[in-house]
């Protein structure tokens, strides 16, 4: 098994991390674009959201045909042809003129982007040992803040450079194909990976055995739940910050994306408060910072907004960080599938979540938004108090 700081955790530790940062360059980077889209095509806010949405939705949608794919081909052989086909896709969207032609291309390119996400995490948990595990998703997650930041950022000045959105995707589209050679090269070969025919029900049993553990159900729904209102509280505060009084320009929307680096030292950092706290104290404080970062939000000024998003932002990856390292460290089987069920809940409420918010924000605006927000977060809070719960109940030793 692969060990912290050998040569070959390095490698794959950054291979992985650089092709979650592809991943996410190109999931988000239509993120800051929402309100230039409704502009151009004339369309509603929760409409343009589907560039976003349906990405996200095509991703949670191909994660579990992803998993069985790794299964039976190999996670790097999985990894590596769907992020080209992704790429490729963002140089294709650029090409397209219409809404519709575009939200199909996003559907198929998140279809194509769950190829890593699916399988990365089961890779890390046959190659590496169980030290080298929860330092090396800290930084597989870190990665994709940065990707996620990085998208949007670049997405929103692209955009506003060149006054079109063709260029987010020509642009982000060039800068894959130069990275991605280098994922090729880094990532090695896996040693305990063992091909595995699905039999006929296999799926179904090893579905069942997972959705009846609540050790994982449980972190299946805060990651989406957490994910529903994090995500898209920035799709709304778009819309916030691009009218009267704010007026801000794509490529300073693009900026607000920024925040997220808070989320990416939270992330690098997850691991080794989770062995000086417990994961399940940590699971908590994370949601509880979300909901000091919503109600930051009703100062209405730009650096209240700011500053809630930056708290928001730790917190959520600090909650992110340890659910996904809880999914992969209470599965015995299957660890692919375990790990896929997480991001498909995950992905699940980044699509749902608009449609969730939208008629807070019909209704409320900012202040709608932010009770929408915490009503979520007082359900995943009392889902991790149920978790820690059920982790005691099962660790307690049986009475002779």
């Amino acid at each position: 098994m692969i060990e912290v700081g050998s040569r070959e955790w390095l490698r794959a530790t950054l291979a992985l991390s650089l092709g979650s940062f592809l991943v996410f360059l190109n999931l988000y980077q239509t993120h800051p674009l929402l309100p230039m889209l409704a502009s151009r095509f004339s369309i509603s806010s929760l409409y343009s959201s589907w560039t976003l949405a349906g990405c996200t939705a095509g991703l949670a949608f191909a994660l579990l045909v992803c998993a069985r794919l790794a299964d039976r081909f190999g996670r790097r052989r999985v990894m590596l042809w769907t992020l080209a086909g992704a790429i490729a896709l963002s140089l294709i969207a650029s090409l397209v003129e219409q809404f519709e032609s575009l939200v199909v291309l996003r559907i198929l390119q998140g279809m194509l982007l769950a190829g890593l996400p699916a399988t990365a995490i089961a890779y890390m948990g046959e190659e590496f040992n169980r030290r080298a595990l929860i330092s090396a998703v800290g930084i597989y997650i870190a990665a994709n803040s940065l990707g996620g930041i990085a998208g949007r950022v670049l997405g929103g000045l692209l955009a506003g450079w060149f006054d079109s959105w063709h260029a987010t995707f020509l642009g982000i589209g060039i800068i894959s194909v130069l990275l991605f050679p280098l994922v090729v090269w880094l990532l090695p070969v896996q040693r305990n990976f063992t091909p595995t025919q699905a039999s006929p029900g296999q799926l179904r049993l090893a579905l069942g055995s997972h959705l009846r553990n609540p050790l994982l159900v449980g972190a299946y729904f805060i990651g989406g739940l957490n994910f529903l209102v994090f995500l898209n509280q920035f799709s709304y505060l778009t819309f916030l910050l691009s009218a009267e009084p704010f007026a801000l320009p794509p490529q300073w929307l693009g900026m607000l994306f920024l925040t997220y680096l808070s989320g990416t030292l939270a992330s690098s950092i997850s691991g080794r408060c989770a062995q000086r706290i417990g994961a399940e104290q940590l699971l908590l404080v994370g949601i509880a910072l979300m909901a000091l970062g919503g109600v930051l939000l009703l100062g209405q000024t730009l650096a209240f907004i700011l500053g809630g998003l930056l708290v928001s932002s730790f917190g959520f990856f600090l909650a992110h960080a340890c659910a996904s390292a809880w999914v992969g460290q209470h599965v015995e089987h299957n660890r692919a599938l375990a790990s896929s069920l997480y991001l498909v809940a995950y992905y699940l409420g980044a699509s749902l979540g608009g449609f969730y918010l939208h008629p807070f924000w019909e209704r409320g605006q900012l202040p709608g938004l932010v009770l929408g927000i915490e009503l979520v977060l007082l359900v995943t809070a009392g889902l991790s108090l149920w978790l820690a719960r059920q982790k005691a109940h099962r660790d307690q030793p049986l009475a002779i």
